[in-house]
């Protein structure tokens, strides 16, 4: 008896075990496998031929696992366990299986399942007249249903349904091999294959088909693509994509691997179309490695056949293309960065001969705290050299540049009883450029540049009787640059930007090819509110006085002459979501340089964005007249399964639409549907207007996660 009494306990755990005891040999250590089973039933029994019977709600426990049956039957003659369902078997990582009777062997290795229906990571359901287990690995499932989606007890057959003659899971390999299957639609037969092989939701990774999707271009007509993902071991991977249509053949292809200290990623494709003559290609890729002692090496590269190849295909909207490779060191009062980067511009009217297309660089950062003087210490160098491909040395066709850098600074922040903060700066630069292949500026300047600033700020809060915070911040800066600009070309700072991030800069230029110099005064305002309910916002006003007149900033900058255009930023955030940020440079007749506005509202159905910008005729940066541009771009979930998203750009200047799109999907738990077209109107001697369409079909369990609650369908 207490043999028997032990063999009932041992047979609970083994049950217990379930399909998890089935898997790989090679599978993580299983966290209940030592954990004490536990059996309750109505009555627990022993016959006189010595067969233990449990009956009546039998449930048998063990960690995560639970099994729940009306009847088990134990006959120690045999060494099998015979079940009278409904039998429910959870196995706690997501198989289920569930069975109207059964009879296995004790380590439930080897049997037969009934009227049985295997439910795979919560996604896939596989209904079948019976399920043969074999050698613990392997179930047979015979007359089986496969489906991800809900099915209802009126009737109603499911959206997608695969039904096969046999099906065999491999539980070690997380495949799933079918024989004579047919895909339907409803009840509908859509095709028929003798064989298929899916991998089951439970496995991330498996050499397989992808996604197809159909893809049609004004350019390009109507074409398929068919992914194929080739798992080259747990850290690499390859997806050859074949697109095929009347205009191109192409294969794009994706390389991924991962290493020890870091990763690489590369994209790309080859094409052979109408469109162009000889093959085109692009190549996408990058990686970072961890070097130790915090360096870092980092790559990418970008590289296209033509100027018109990323367009034609929807691949990128880049114009400008740039590889680099880099070392680079980050720390709390360091930085160190030395990289070589290639570019290639793709723009109409840019001649890659006559732009600084390779750049070497190497820069150094450091801060000291002295204990002696207090403040901190700024250290700095940069070395930077840029070439052409042109040896025409007129008018800077062919400049080539190099050039040193060095700054030393110090500072220290007073604060006064009275609440009144004073930022002192004392500090000296030197520039040494050395220019070949112009006739204008060849040979070699070095200058050095003392300067000296002192930034007072009056920080003032208020609490407001509702509970919200006020924030004002009156400022004033003093500051001097000595010397004059070096005669050297401005390679480099063409492009300025000014906004509240330099407005206390004694030098706003991007880099050391042009320098404020003389004497300035810098005035600002923060102003912020922040209320308990979740509003807040702020603004910051700013203006700058020099002593000199500067006219190397461009125009649309809002910074030449002596005193600039008044600078105004704005930030609003509430707590229904909605988020909005404004900038704009503009002088006292209310004439503006330039004005950017961007608005968010996000909440549970809707993610709306949009922006717009304006930029005043700049002929330093080729705009001919002024620039004003609308962006809008969003989605919308109108129902539980629909949603909608589109994009639409405006070019306002010319009265035109410049870029639309629209797409339309529909989700449940078991298909997921995406349909997209977009339009591209803009036209250059590389890029012409053009027209992409896109479909998609995902069935959920093999290809796509299943979808969150609110997407699953109910049944009435």
């Amino acid at each position: 008896m207490k043999t028997l009494a032990t063999a009932l306990f041992a047979l609970a755990a083994m049950i217990c075990a379930g399909p998890g005891a089935l898997r790989a040999q090679t599978a993580a250590p299983d966290p209940d496998a030592n954990k004490p089973a536990v059996l309750v039933a109505d009555s627990v029994e022993v016959t006189r031929d010595r067969v233990l019977q449990a009956r009546g709600n039998v449930e048998i426990f063990q960690g995560n696992r639970r099994l729940t049956a009306q009847a088990i039957t134990y006959d120690q003659k045999t060494d099998t366990v015979t079940f009278e369902g409904p039998l429910t078997l959870r196995d706690g990582s997501g198989v289920v299986i569930q069975a109207t009777e059964a009879e296995l062997d004790t380590d439930l290795r080897n049997g037969v399942l009934r009227s049985a229906r295997m439910v795979l990571d919560q996604q896939l359901q596989l209904a079948a007249v019976q399920i043969n287990r074999v050698n613990g690995r392997y179930s047979q499932l015979y007359k089986t249903a496969v489906t991800a989606c809900k099915i209802c007890e009126d009737g109603q057959s499911p959206l997608w349904q695969i039904r096969a003659k046999r099906v065999i899971h491999d539980q070690e390999e997380q495949q799933l091999y079918f024989d004579e299957a047919q895909f339907l639609v409803r009840d509908v037969p859509i095709f028929y294959l003798p064989r298929l092989r899916l991998p089951d939701p439970t496995l991330d990774r498996a050499t397989g088909f992808l996604i197809p999707s159909i893809k049609t271009t004004s350019q390009l007509s109507t074409g398929i693509k068919v992914p194929y993902f080739i798992a080259l071991g747990d850290h690499r991977d390859l997806t050859l994509t074949p697109y095929l249509s009347s205009e191109t053949r192409t294969i794009e292809f994706r390389y991924r691997q991962a290493f020890v200290r870091g990763d690489i990623e590369f994209e790309g494709a080859i094409s052979d179309d109408t469109l162009e003559d000889g093959r085109r290609y692009y190549l996408f890729g990058g990686g970072a490695f961890d070097l130790g002692r915090d360096f870092v090496l980092s790559f990418d590269i970008e590289a296209v056949s033509d100027d018109s190849y990323l367009s034609d295909y929807f691949y990128s909207d880049e114009d400008r293309l740039d590889s680099e490779i880099a070392i680079s060191r980050t720390r709390r009062d360091e930085y160190i960065r030395t990289a070589v980067i290639g570019y290639n511009s793709l723009r109409a009217g840019e001649n890659n001969n006559t732009l600084p297309t390779i750049v070497g660089e190497i820069i150094y950062e450091r801060r000291l705290f002295p204990t002696r003087i207090g403040g901190e210490v700024r250290l700095g160098f940069t070395a930077h050299s840029h070439y052409r491909r042109s040896d025409d040395s007129t008018d800077g066709a062919g400049r080539d540049v190099t050039r040193l850098n060095g700054e030393l600074e110090w500072l220290k922040t007073y604060t006064f009883a009275s609440g009144l903060q004073a930022d002192a700066t004392i500090g000296l630069a030197f520039d040494v450029f050395d220019t070949q292949q112009d006739d204008t500026y060849a040979g070699r300047e070095a200058d050095a540049f003392p300067q000296a600033s002192v930034a007072l700020r009056y920080p003032m809060t208020r609490q407001g009787a509702d509970g919200s915070t006020q924030f004002l911040e009156p400022i004033l800066q003093v500051g001097w640059v000595g010397n004059n600009q070096a005669d050297v070309a401005n390679d480099e700072s063409m492009r300025v930007e000014f906004d509240e991030g330099n407005l206390l800069s004694l030098s706003r230029f991007p880099e050391a090819d042009r320098r404020e110099h003389g004497g300035q005064i810098a005035l600002g305002l923060n102003w912020a509110r922040y209320d308990p309910d979740g509003w807040e916002s702020y603004v910051t006003f700013g203006q700058i006085y020099r002593e000199d007149s500067v006219e190397d900033f461009n125009i649309s900058s809002g910074l030449q002459g002596t005193v600039s255009d008044l600078l105004v930023a704005t930030h609003i955030r509430s707590q229904a979501g909605l988020a909005f940020t404004g900038r704009a440079v503009f002088d006292e007749d209310f004439e503006f340089s330039k004005a950017e506005l961007r608005s968010d509202w996000e909440n549970d159905r809707l993610t709306l964005g949009g922006s717009y910008f304006w930029y005043a005729y700049d002929p330093a940066l080729d705009i001919d007249e002024a620039v004003s541009e609308f962006n809008i771009e969003g989605d919308y979930r109108f129902s539980r399964h629909w949603s909608l998203s589109g994009n639409w750009r405006y070019d306002a200047r010319d009265d035109r639409t410049a870029e639309a799109g629209l797409g339309i999907g529909y989700d449940n738990e078991c298909v997921s549907v995406d349909l997209t077209v977009e339009r591209r109107f803009a036209s250059s001697t590389t890029v012409e207007p053009s027209t992409n369409f896109g479909f998609t079909i995902a069935l959920r369990g093999f290809s796509a996660q299943t979808g969150t609650e609110s997407y699953t369908r109910s049944c009435s």
